[in-house]
């Protein structure tokens, strides 16, 4: 038997003790929680191992020591920015956990550089429902994603708002993990959940976040007790990592603004930068757009003068020339449209979010695979919202796409997401911020 070679790595822990010590409901220490996730970006824990542990992990949970140490863990996999030094202002960055029609990104960095903070928006594309945000972005002729580190330090001093894709090496050992997640049937755990958003967000370096956690049918979060456990768990990631953090739990059983999907998206962006757009769409801009100067650190500026003064359309404008497109430009539409009518008078009563997601993503605003392109001018269109009077035949939503074959499965979709009572009859809409959580 040859003796083992001085060159050969001995690890210290053994990958089945790990899984088991979850599996038993044990608590991870911390060296064995840094050792899994180093061991797992460098190949040494098996794909099916990870998937075991993460397993475990969703049965039995995290304590908030290892929930935090898997987060710095996942920090320590990749590089660590520190995008607020040097500037001459400080820093906020909001993160949504995603709904349908949730373009508040587009509005709101501006919004909260023309008000003296800078906001590094480091984002991602989507993957179901519709695109991301900068799948958004992209539907602006021009516009570029990809920045280097130098590239949005500069673009943060001088307009103070940058939305950019983030780099691979930011936490690349939640990409892994997450691509697992997604095939392992384990997403839904909330540490797991809270410890991929916080890290890529404090790897950032940011002095401060906002976190805008979707409660409904078409968010992740389906009712707001889960919302609030998810919520709960990343302020208290950001706050022992020293980054001020706040949550907001806003409703998302009804699609936000009148619009799901790209450019109709950016369109309609573009409108609450003007001072109009739908109502809804400014409120939750101005709300977070509030809780991220206070937690910079910036009082007494008015969010609503900003937008009603054409400062923060100034930013927009700065902010996406900076990055090659053109603010001016006209926004890609789609070649074929098909209308849904209202079954019937009376007053809307529910317009599920989830199923004008799943539709728009039929329409081709969103991808199965990360790879599959979008129709930039694919979406649905809203002209009506709960809560208000409709008549029988009446235009409910305009369904757009390049590719009319997409028709019919979206209209599938739709089938049972609308509910029109008598006339008359008083629709309990819910209140867009439900909840505040964090100090």
């Amino acid at each position: 038997m040859s003796q083992q070679s001085e060159a050969e790595t001995v690890e210290p822990f053994d990958a089945v003790d790990v899984i088991r010590a979850k599996r038993d409901r044990g608590e991870l220490t911390g060296e064995q929680v840094d050792w899994v996730v180093d061991a797992y970006t460098r190949g040494v824990v098996a794909e099916e191992q990870m998937s075991a542990l993460a397993m475990a992990v969703l049965l039995n949970g995290m304590s908030r020591a290892e929930t935090a140490r898997w987060t710095a863990a996942m920090i320590a996999s990749g590089e660590r920015l520190d995008l607020s030094a040097g500037l001459s202002r400080p820093t906020a960055d909001k993160h949504s956990t995603g709904g349908v029609g949730d373009k508040i990104t587009l509005p709101l960095a501006p919004l909260v550089a023309a008000c003296g903070v800078a906001v590094p928006q480091l984002s991602g594309r989507g993957l179901g429902h519709t695109g991301g945000t900068l799948d958004k972005m992209e539907a602006i002729p021009g516009w570029r994603a990809s920045l280097s580190t130098a590239e949005v330090r500069r673009q943060l001093e001088d307009v103070g708002a940058v939305v950019c894709a983030a780099g691979a090496d930011l936490a690349p050992a939640d990409k892994r993990l997450y691509a697992l997640r997604d095939v392992t049937g384990t997403v839904e755990s909330v540490p797991l959940i809270a410890s991929s958003i916080m890290s890529k967000k404090i790897a950032e370096g940011t002095d401060a976040l906002v976190l805008d956690v979707k409660v409904g049918s078409g968010a992740f979060m389906k009712d707001r007790a889960s919302a609030r456990e998810l919520a709960q768990t990343m302020v208290a990631l950001g706050t022992d990592a020293g980054v001020r953090t706040v949550a907001l739990l806003t409703d998302m059983a009804t699609p936000l603004g009148l619009t799901a999907g790209n450019a109709l998206e950016v369109a309609e962006s573009v409108e609450v930068l003007a001072g109009g757009g739908p109502a809804d769409v400014v409120e939750l801009t101005l709300a977070l757009a509030r809780e991220m100067l206070s937690a910079a650190g910036v009082h007494g500026v008015d969010p609503a003068a900003a937008l009603a003064d054409g400062r923060a359309m100034d930013a927009w404008r700065a902010m996406v020339a900076a990055q090659g497109g053109d603010p001016s430009a006209s926004l890609p539409t789609a070649r074929e449209s098909d209308v849904v009518l209202s079954p019937a008078d009376g007053v809307l009563a529910r317009l599920d979010a989830l199923a004008v997601g799943v539709a728009a993503w039929r329409l081709g605003a969103g991808r199965a695979r990360r790879e599959d392109p979008v129709q930039a001018g694919a979406g649905v269109e809203l002209h009506a919202k709960p809560g208000e009077e409709v008549r029988a035949g009446q235009p409910l939503m305009t369904l757009h796409t390049d590719t009319p074959g997409r028709f019919a499965r979206a209209r599938e979709a739709l089938e049972g997401a609308v509910d029109v009572v008598s006339a008359g009859s008083v629709v309990d809409v819910p209140d867009l911020v439900l909840e505040r959580v964090g100090d």
